[in-house]
C-alpha cells in the first residue's frame, strides 16, 4: 500500500506537473478505496492543485531529536484528516532546528527537554510540559481552524 502511494505520486505527479491531465485515478490494489481518494488528494495537495485541507509537516528524527515525536505525528496527522480549512501544522523534533520550522507554518510545534514550545503564525505561542503537549497542540490546532475558516467565510462542522 505504501509503494503504490509512492508509486502513484512519482507517476502522477511527474504528469501533472507537465501540464499533462486533468484527471487522475490511483489505485493501491489491496487497499480501502477511501485510501485512494486520500492519497489521491494528498498528490494535489503538493502540486498546489488544491488548497482545502490541512497540510502537515514534520521533520526526518534524527540524532537531535529529544522526545518520541512519532506518536505525535501520527495522532495530529489523525486530527487533521478531519479538517477542511487550509492550515499548516509542523510537529518538530528538537530546539536546532524545530523552532525555525514551527514558526513558518501556522501553527507549529518543537519538542524536547521536557516540554513543549507551540508558535502560532510566527510567533512564540506558549510553553507546556511535554506530557500535555499533544492535547493542547490538537486544541491549538482547532481554534486556528475556527479562526481560519471565519476569515475565510467557511462554515466549519461542529
Amino acid at each position: 500500500m505504501q509503494a503504490g502511494s509512492i508509486r502513484s505520486a512519482v507517476g502522477l505527479g511527474m504528469l501533472l506537473g507537465e501540464g499533462i491531465g486533468d484527471t487522475i485515478r490511483v489505485s493501491l490494489a489491496t487497499d480501502d478505496p477511501t485510501e485512494e481518494i486520500r492519497v489521491g488528494y494528498e498528490i494535489l495537495k503538493a502540486l498546489n492543485y488544491r488548497s482545502e485541507g490541512a497540510t502537515l509537516i514534520a521533520c526526518p528524527t534524527c540524532g537531535r531529536l529529544e522526545y518520541d515525536m512519532v506518536p505525535t505525528v501520527k495522532a495530529v496527522e489523525a486530527h487533521l484528516a478531519t479538517l477542511r480549512v487550509p492550515i499548516t501544522v509542523a510537529v518538530m523534533g528538537c530546539v536546532v532546528n524545530g523552532p525555525a520550522e514551527a514558526r513558518h507554518a501556522d501553527i507549529g510545534v518543537t519538542g524536547g527537554r521536557g516540554k513543549g514550545v507551540i508558535f502560532r503564525r510566527g510567533q512564540l505561542h506558549r510553553t507546556v510540559p511535554q506530557a500535555e503537549l499533544l492535547p493542547v497542540l490538537l486544541a491549538e490546532i482547532d481554534r486556528l481552524a475556527a479562526e481560519r475558516a471565519e476569515e475565510l467565510g467557511l462554515t466549519v462542522p461542529a
